[in-house]
């Protein structure tokens, strides 16, 4: 094998790799022995077969899978012989082959950028606290009461109100004829809400039950049914009864439907205190990971193939179609909803996509560097921990995973340990200097403050 440089402009290489004539046909007749040992020909016993008779019907298909095999093999030599780190799969091109003559074809590539650790203990963070005030533990339980209100009936002889639900039957009419869709019967509307066009709900304040309210409104002319767009309509609507959302006390009965922990306010309190401190710490080390990262990356300044790049975009895509799918909605109806492109996607995925490759190169530069390696031990922990997320045998993960998923798994294990080494060696601050480190941390902190609503 003779292998000839062509092109080197940055991180892209181009080769020229010629197999000689003589060495292909000696790997042809390899392959055709390797052959005859099984195939039965008419008149031969397997193995006894002439050599011409079974170059004549299987030299074709088997030059096939030599040319493939010598290619892949001539390419992994090239890899190895010039110490290259190729960013993906490389482009290989047949440029000649032929009876008796060489196999010549070209491999293009673009390399893994040459990343160099820094300094991390001169990156600097903000120190987050997981510090729970009374006031936010109060403020999430309301928040909970509220999400458990109970729709109850107005018992008081009165007139709708804004915030009341007011139960309707209504029928409307465009020029005196009635409409589809114009029509309901028993219709739950809270007052207020905006779900109805602009006007009706504002016309329904202030009736009474039982008596038949006209209400004239004007569709507007964007309306999904083209043919009411910016028509002026009446409805004849009758309010059955009147609804209002109930918040339930916070008493001894409502932390019994709502926790199997606690028995009294105060001890539930004390749940929400802890679920609160719980998610500010989670929150508060992932933001401090988020931010070493970015400093670092921001640091390295590293060049990254667009190919690697690309793939990763695509790969983005897909993990939200799936997700999309499952919620029942495909890519191309949510491509119509927003109105977005394929290549508008891609875009917009592109920052992520270059994030997530510095990342995870710079960790495996950090690991490389500080000899940080994963055991055997860290990989049966790790195998233990998916089998209980898919609730599996850990015997049967290992056998879905193989060697290379294996492998997987163990560098994962080896970025992990490095994210753990750089926060470790990141100084801590309680008023953070102006760095790249303390806006990520800042940002993180507000949105770590704003998920207490949701406890």
């Amino acid at each position: 094998m003779k292998a000839t440089e062509l092109k080197s402009e940055g991180l892209k290489k181009e080769f020229k790799i010629v197999i000689p004539a003589k060495d292909f046909e000696q790997k042809v007749d390899d392959k055709l022995n390797e052959v005859s040992k099984n195939v039965k020909l008419p008149g031969f016993r397997p193995g006894k077969a002439p050599k011409a008779m079974l170059k004549q019907k299987y030299k074709a298909s088997v030059m096939g899978e030599v040319v493939d095999e010598a290619v892949r093999s001539a390419t992994e030599e090239l890899i190895k012989d010039k110490k290259l780190r190729p960013a993906m799969m490389p482009d290989v091109k047949i440029t000649a082959f032929g009876e008796g003559k060489d196999l010549e074809f070209e491999v293009s590539l673009e390399e893994l950028p040459e990343i160099k650790a820094g300094d991390f203990s001169k990156i600097e963070l903000e120190k987050l606290t997981a510090e729970v005030p009374a006031e936010e533990v109060d403020k999430a339980l309301q928040y909970l009461a509220q999400s458990r209100r109970e729709t109850v009936k107005i018992d008081e002889d009165r007139a709708s109100q804004k915030g009341d639900t007011a139960v309707i039957d209504f029928v409307g009419s465009v020029d005196g004829v009635e409409f589809q869709g114009g029509k309901g019967n028993a219709y739950p509307l809270q007052l207020g809400s905006g779900s109805f066009i602009p006007g009706f709900e504002d016309a329904l304040i202030g009736a009474e039950i039982g008596r038949e309210t006209e209400v004239n409104v004007t569709f507007p002319e964007d309306y999904q049914a083209a043919e009411l767009a910016g028509k002026p309509a009446v409805f004849k609507c009758t309010v059955k009864k009147l609804q209002e959302k109930q918040i339930p006390a916070l008493d001894e009965d409502f932390v019994s439907e709502v926790s199997d922990e606690s028995d009294t306010v105060e001890e539930y309190k004390e749940e929400i205190r802890k679920k609160l401190s719980d998610k500010k710490e989670a929150d508060a080390k992932n933001a401090k990971e988020d931010a070493v990262i970015d400093a670092i990356i921001e640091d390295a300044k590293m060049e990254i193939p667009d190919a690697m790049v690309e793939t990763q975009q695509r790969q983005l895509l897909q993990d939200y179609a799936q997700r999309m799918q499952a919620q029942g909605i495909s890519m191309e109806q949510y491509m119509q909803f927003t109105g977005l492109t394929s290549q508008a996607l891609m875009e917009q995925v592109k920052p992520q996509a270059l994030k997530r490759i510095q990342s995870r190169l710079i960790l495996e530069a950090v690991a490389a560097a500080e000899n940080l390696t994963a055991a055997e031990e860290d990989f049966e922990e790790e195998v233990k921990t998916m089998a209980e997320i898919y609730q599996m045998e850990a015997d049967k993960v290992k056998e879905l995973l193989g060697e290379n998923g294996k492998k997987q798994v163990l560098d994962d294990i080896c970025v992990k340990k490095a994210v753990e080494f750089v926060v470790d060696n990141a100084k801590e601050e309680k008023a953070a200097k102006k760095t790249t480190a303390k806006k990520t941390t800042k940002k993180a902190k507000e949105e770590a403050e704003e998920t207490t609503e949701e406890a």
